[in-house]
């Protein structure tokens, strides 16, 4: 692997797509010979990515981490993750990918919350797991069927109606398996919380600036971090900041004295020591443990 990895565009095979599409994970894995980019290195979506596996076990790369995959688990994968296959234990599945336009579009009536819980790594696993006694499966086989009949009359809204559907099935699932967040301001509040981070990551990584923005205090911002993710506001940041630096340590050749600046640091040494508290190593160390991997 180098450090320059593939940006993965939506690229439909069918020319009268409409920024969705099904695809069998064997297909992909038949991409590692013939492509410019092998499915099985990290690789960064440019769009939108469901993945339900229907048969075996393996594992799935997402943000730099391994996690366990089987039959019947869901992907959640947001635009700019990192992630990669491992087809090395004959795992079968789909994967149900849109681009962002399809996404405003097609969830335009869902609730902002509901949108916000969908693609949010902090606030849920990336894998949910869907019960066999579930009839997920069932919705997913009718959206399958009517997407694979381009000649159905009005297909759009029929696939985009059953994928609202499908989704649906999914939230009520992982609100059963997870801790259900009852206040909806909470979430309000680490939302824009979250997107001012993204915003403003490389002006400060203090808690309090950013509670300052939001018109809270300190210690309200820190206490519905802890009780939505487990984490202090802190630990958001900081989590928030080594992402963007791993992403950027294999995304491009930058040296890491040119990402602290661009990070914010007014020190490249102080980067340093900022990404090994926070990961145990070093930029190169952890450029070398993924060349290792």
């Amino acid at each position: 692997m180098t450090k320059d990895i593939p940006h993965i565009e939506f690229n439909p095979e069918t020319p009268n797509n409409f920024g969705f599409e099904i695809v069998p994970i064997e297909k992909i894995a038949q991409y590692k010979g013939q492509h410019d980019h092998n499915p099985e290195l990290p690789h960064q979506l440019k769009f939108y990515n469901f993945i339900f596996f229907t048969e075996g076990s393996g594992r799935h790369f997402i943000d730099f981490k391994w996690y366990p995959v089987q039959q019947n688990s869901l992907v959640y994968l947001t635009k700019e993750q990192v992630n990669a296959f491992d087809f090395s234990e004959s795992l079968k599945g789909f994967c149900i990918i849109f681009t962002e336009e399809y996404f405003v579009d097609c969830f335009s009536n869902l609730t902002e919350e509901l949108v916000f819980r969908l693609f949010n790594p902090q606030l849920f696993s990336p894998i949910l797991q869907i019960p066999k006694e579930s009839d997920f499966e069932n919705y997913f086989k009718l959206l399958q069927k009517e997407y694979n009949n381009p000649e159905t009359f009005n297909q759009r809204s029929i696939v985009n109606s059953l994928f609202i559907i499908l989704i649906s099935k999914a939230e009520n699932i992982k609100q059963k398996q997870t801790y259900h967040i009852k206040d909806t301001s909470k979430i309000v509040l680490f939302h824009n919380f979250t997107s001012l981070i993204e915003h403003n990551y490389s002006k400060s990584r203090s808690a309090n600036f950013y509670a300052d923005k939001l018109a809270v205090t300190y210690k309200h911002l820190n206490t519905i971090c802890k009780e939505l993710v487990n984490k202090t506001a802190k630990n958001v940041i900081d989590d928030f900041i080594i992402l963007q630096a791993k992403r950027n340590l294999i995304n491009s050749p930058i040296k890491s004295t040119e990402l602290a600046y661009k990070l914010g640091f007014e020190d490249p040494t102080n980067f340093t020591k900022y990404f090994k508290k926070n990961t145990g190593l070093t930029p190169n160390s952890f450029i070398k443990s993924l060349l290792n991997n």
